[in-house]
């Protein structure tokens, strides 16, 4: 189980996925993901990746999407 949960930390970290802030945890025989991600899109890719690697394992994803984008409006001060 060990090298399956660190050929996906690896297969994450390189490629066009380059998600390196992303916590694999193996907790009992269940492994969970948490972290953020800069996207929806990334989000899903990322559980696609895991459960592709993990098939057959339990898998719990926390993700956070943070959107990082410039605010549609002026901040308005008291």
């Amino acid at each position: 189980m060990e090298y399956r949960v660190e050929h996906l930390r690896r297969r994450l970290a390189d490629g066009d996925t380059a998600e390196l802030g992303i916590g694999i945890d193996l907790r009992g025989d269940t492994v969970v993901l948490t972290g953020s991600v800069a996207t929806i899109e990334h989000r899903e890719r990322v559980r696609v990746i895991a459960e592709a690697e993990l098939a057959g394992v339990p898998l719990l994803t926390d993700l956070v999407v943070t959107r990082a984008d410039p605010p549609d409006r002026p901040e308005v001060l008291p």
